[in-house]
């Protein structure tokens, strides 16, 4: 019988988060289209995948976002959904994205999927799917770029003492786990790109990770003693145990011995922050965003906390600066005689 921890892999998320409201079956929709679209999904797939070099998640999210524009058009006109394609206009790309608002999508989805469109319609364009590039006169609204709650740092010392006490025992998991908040705290790379890394990854001499980011794109990011601490243990005492046939060079693994599955990781950062008195319900994009709140407080400059996330602009980085300005007017209206 597996181990209380070791059941963590496969229990359900915490009682108090919000599930999600069930997503369309994308597969079934793209397998009902004609072969035609079919065909022409499956080239757009592989330009994604390897003329662009985007993740699988990002491909997975664009082609989804097509395959729904698609199976709209193909309910959507009468003379059939080849004609749907040729004819793709502006007014099409409008409707579906009404029909996306009236069913509860927001303006950060929306303005996703407008932009999934308008790049696929540039695609199809280049290829003569299409004659003209409706998506060019397509305007969404502007996604709300705000970020989640982070840990205070006194909270991100209780979330790692929390993890190394459960550790103690030296269960494989617990140990495992251990590693992966350190990690993702210490460096704030995404989960995707943990759950990625191979051993020969981590460089100990140097305390630095070489990670894989978006766009295949390689960078180094250090890490520090406690995060190196929590490494040693695991790959000493806990990949040994949990090692399997399939498990190669991965660095993070499932109870099972293959690598470690994003979702899996996500489960274990919740369930380690609801250890925290008072924190918020966050997964490993939360202790992203914490890390680089904490690095920017701590006085880190923007370029280097941006060469740190694997941002591909300023821009991007610069959100965390209005988290910081916010604690630093509230602190002032706590404090100051005169605030």
């Amino acid at each position: 019988m597996p181990s209380a921890s070791a059941r963590r892999d496969t229990a359900a998320r915490p009682a108090g988060h919000r599930k999600s409201p069930p997503r369309p079956d994308f597969r079934a929709l793209r397998e009902a289209l004609p072969a035609s679209e079919r065909a022409v999904v499956a080239d757009y797939e592989r330009h994604l995948s390897l003329e662009r070099g985007l993740s699988p998640h990002t491909v997975r999210a664009y082609v989804g976002d097509v395959v729904s524009l698609l199976a709209f058009l193909t309910a959507a006109e009468e003379d059939g959904p080849a004609r749907a394609l040729a004819e793709l206009n502006v007014g099409h790309l409008r409707a579906w994205l009404a029909g996306q608002r009236g069913g509860g999508a927001g303006r950060t989805t929306l303005a996703r999927r407008a932009a999934a469109a308008r790049t696929f319609t540039a695609w199809a364009h280049r290829q003569g799917v299409l004659k003209a590039d409706p998506g060019g006169r397509l305007a969404a609204p502007r996604a709300h770029r705000t970020l989640p709650g982070v840990l205070r740092a006194e909270q991100a010392g209780q979330l790692m003492q929390a993890a190394a006490a459960g550790a103690e025992q030296r269960d494989p998991v617990a140990l495992r786990d251990r590693a992966v908040v350190e990690l993702l705290y210490a460096t704030g790379i995404r989960v995707s790109e943990l759950c990625g890394l191979d051993v020969g990854a981590v460089d100990f001499e140097r305390r630095v990770v070489s990670v894989i980011g978006k766009g295949d794109k390689e960078r180094t990011v250090p890490f520090g003693v406690p995060a190196a601490d929590a490494l040693t243990a695991w790959l000493d005492a806990g990949r040994p145990e949990l090692l399997g046939a399939k498990s190669g060079q991965a660095l993070f693994l499932g109870v099972r011995g293959n690598r470690l599955d994003p979702r899996a990781a996500r489960r274990v950062v919740h369930e380690a922050v609801a250890a925290v008195p008072g924190a918020l319900d966050m997964g490993p994009h939360g202790l992203r965003h914490s890390a680089a709140t904490h690095l920017l407080e701590g006085g880190a400059d923007l370029r280097s906390v941006q060469e740190l996330l694997g941002h591909a602009t300023l821009a991007t980085t610069q959100l965390y600066t209005h988290v910081t300005v916010d604690r630093l007017k509230a602190i002032h209206d706590r404090a100051h005689p005169r605030a």
